[in-house]
């Protein structure tokens, strides 16, 4: 599709965006495309250190001179009026401006929510980029929007976004879905002169490996082996969680185990990998959501950031034709993988704030449901008492495990992982077991408010999603 055809007809319109988070790395490759794209300006720009936020605009080469640091509504009003762009650490501050929609990337659950939620009831938009939000509230952020006639979106660029992308489009097709997913974010690559394997700044050694580059004739024992070779190696990050649980609310597509299977695998065999278990795969069912860890040698092109679909084939074909023009097709000819191995940011985002500010159309998925719950399983017993303080570059949870539950198997009390996170437990929680709500002596109001609305109007059972799960 010429995407130029997109826009065409809407006009010379600038769409103006307020950015909350606005000194992240997201928001950074926002901010830098941004002045490339006529149609595009930012008018208000939120983050608690606006100094190191001012550096940023100036490096990326914004005039200095049309960057307002703001301290109050009157002087965020001013500077809008006089074309500059306002800079503020409050969030409240942030409605002062005229724009069309908001980017929101602080990726704190109850400042984010806080902050959509004003847009949306003010009649503009809010374009999602903090999982951690949307794990919690975006059920009910997605009810505020269709009440308020505005757009709530998950943003392109952001892996949520592209993998409901790549589904919707091979749905689209009439392609038979068996598994979705994405990579874990950092490859393990194996070198073969040393035997040793890395990811991300850390080396392990791993030779085993060396024998394992191959699936051989059993698919899981091969997994398994290569799992146990990399056990020094940390799996299962609570950003993957996340991430599924966006897409799970956005497709309708479900864990099939509550960890994920992660198996660690090549970009060439996903299509063996994702297989029913009756075919040799991994899948107790069809309809999962799912994330792998990418094996690759040093010169071997990354899959950090990329997402994928498994399809059934059903005309060989076709798929053997297919094969021949270098598409992944399982060994036995019955399923294909269909990738997309990079995801861009902010680079991409404009796409979805342009699409919903003029045509009022979401990036994410359409009609979002209660199909899985982001939870957390005490990792050690933690008595009554300990705050659940949430940290690290991949928003952890103190002594918790983050898990996906398909909605059935969620006990109704269950508590989402950051509706958890920053709140106090009331009672003792031992090792292994779900945080429960009633184990919460102080969950913000706000965000458990949004949780059980959201999940009470947007049940599984009120619709069938997309396809027959």
């Amino acid at each position: 599709m010429n995407l130029h055809h997109l826009f065409a007809g809407t006009g010379d319109r600038t769409v103006r965006y307020a950015l909350s988070g606005a000194g992240g790395g997201f928001a950074r490759t926002l901010l830098a495309q941004t002045p490339r794209i006529g149609r595009l300006a930012p008018a208000v720009l939120c983050d608690r250190d606006v100094e190191r936020l001012r550096g940023m605009l100036v490096e990326l080469g914004y005039p200095a001179e049309r960057l307002a640091v703001c301290a109050d509504r009157d002087e965020v009003a001013r500077a809008s009026q006089e074309g500059a762009v306002a800079l503020v650490a409050d969030g409240s501050l942030l409605s002062a401006a005229p724009w069309d929609i908001l980017v929101e990337a602080t990726g704190s659950p109850a400042d984010g929510y806080a902050m959509a939620r004003e847009a949306l009831t003010g009649g503009r938009h809010v374009a999602m980029v903090s999982k951690e939000v949307d794990s919690v509230a975006g059920l009910h952020l997605a009810d505020l929007a269709r009440d308020n006639g505005v757009v709530y979106t998950t943003a392109d660029g952001d892996q949520p976004a592209n993998l409901i992308a790549l589904v919707t489009w091979a749905e689209l097709l009439g392609l038979d879905i068996v598994a979705i997913g994405k990579s874990s974010e950092y490859d393990l690559v194996f070198d073969p002169e040393t035997g040793s394997v890395t990811q991300l700044d850390t080396t392990v050694p791993a030779p085993e490996l060396a024998g394992l580059l191959g699936l051989g004739s059993d698919v899981r024992a091969t997994l398994a082996a290569r799992a146990a070779a990399v056990t020094a190696l940390p799996t299962g990050a609570t950003a993957d969680y996340c991430e599924m649980a966006v897409v799970a609310t956005g497709t309708g597509f479900r864990p099939d185990v509550e960890l994920l299977h992660y198996p660690v695998a090549r970009i060439a065999e996903l299509a063996d990998v994702y297989a029913l278990r009756e075919d040799g795969g991994l899948l107790h069912r069809a309809g999962a959501v799912d994330v792998f860890s990418a094996l690759r040698l040093p010169d071997e092109a990354s899959f950090a950031g990329g997402v994928f679909v498994v399809v059934r084939t059903r005309d060989s074909v076709t798929w053997e034709t297919l094969r021949g023009k270098g598409h992944v097709v399982s060994r036995d000819g019955r399923y294909a993988a269909i990738y997309l191995p990079y995801h861009l940011m902010g680079v991409e985002t404009p796409v979805s704030l342009l699409s919903a500010v003029l045509h009022g159309r979401p990036s994410g998925g359409t009609d979002p449901r209660a199909h899985a719950v982001l939870a957390g399983r005490a990792r050690r017993d933690l008595p009554a008492g300990t705050v659940l303080d949430m940290g690290g570059h991949h928003h952890d949870v103190t002594g918790v495990r983050a898990v996906l539950l398909r909605d059935e198997d969620a006990p109704a009390d269950a508590a989402p992982l950051y509706l958890a996170a920053h709140a106090t437990l009331g009672r003792d929680v031992r090792a292994g077991e779900l945080i429960a709500l009633g184990d919460l002596a102080d969950p913000d109001p706000d965000l458990l408010h949004a949780w059980t609305s959201g999940r009470a109007s947007r049940a599984t059972g009120a619709t069938v999603p997309l396809a027959s799960r």
